[in-house]
């Protein structure tokens, strides 16, 4: 077991800033969210994969702009979707060592009320948002343990919390993310494992073009302004820090006092 345990451990680098460096995965690293997380990640020290489901080419160039910047990066593309696609990936990057901060980022939306959503809609939403939490997660999770440190993030939503109209898929996947890493948490707590997800409210991306002007900003944001995505980028960064050893099972929201 010790022997086991040995093997697999990743070696502790230090940067110069004093910082650990480690192996972080970010999925859906090609959206705004997500390429903020990898570049923060990255100013922290850290080896960030980037990734990408069909926006291959953007996860390779924002890891292209991550290294000419001074850090350390590269790409991978697969749909995080399809099972056996994901453990091919998990285990191609495991060659080179444990992922010890996994940000599970990537998802998407596919809008119905619900009486007119088709099955495809609610089944596609479910297959993106929450079983690629497991195909994902899963596979890296045994080798994260072995080197006794980790922290796995997962990026929710608001609309988990207060529900949103038209969202009923995305909201129960969301949902069902904030049970399994409370879960989760508490089966690696012993093994210095830390499980956490964030939520976001409104915040200023692609994702949202067009959807709010600033008057729905001003009824629904008690601070009247869209949050940002390095906002939302530093939070995930402190969860992956040694700082927040303490912080599991927690569903963080940040989004402008909403709720």
């Amino acid at each position: 077991m010790s022997d086991s345990r040995d093997k697999d451990a990743a070696p502790t680098l230090v940067t110069a800033a004093g910082r650990a460096r480690r192996r972080a995965l970010v999925t859906g690293a090609s959206g705004g969210i997500g390429g903020a997380i990898a570049r923060r990640l990255a100013a922290d020290g850290h080896h960030v994969i980037c990734h990408a489901g069909a926006g291959r080419d953007k996860a390779g160039a924002l890891a292209q702009e991550i290294v000419a910047a001074g850090g350390s990066a590269e790409s991978i593309a697969f749909d995080v979707a399809d099972a056996q696609a994901s453990a091919q990936a998990c285990e191609s990057l495991l060659q080179d060592g444990p992922i010890q901060i996994l940000v599970n980022n990537a998802g998407f939306h596919d809008d119905a009320v619900f009486p007119g959503m088709s099955s495809s809609q609610w089944s596609r939403v479910i297959d993106v948002n929450l079983n690629g939490f497991f195909n994902v997660t899963q596979p890296l999770c045994m080798p994260m343990l072995r080197t006794r440190w980790g922290r796995i993030i997962s990026l929710s939503s608001i609309a988990a919390i207060m529900g949103n109209r038209g969202q009923a898929n995305y909201a129960a996947a969301k949902a069902a993310l904030h049970g399994a890493s409370k879960s989760l948490a508490l089966e690696l707590a012993s093994r210095g494992v830390t499980v956490n997800c964030v939520a976001p409210g409104i915040i200023d991306t692609a994702m949202i073009d067009g959807q709010f002007d600033q008057a729905a900003i001003d009824r629904i944001v008690p601070m009247r302004r869209t949050g940002r995505a390095d906002e939302v980028a530093a939070l995930v960064a402190f969860l992956a820090s040694e700082d927040a050893g303490y912080i599991s099972g927690q569903v963080i929201s940040i989004n402008g006092a909403m709720a």
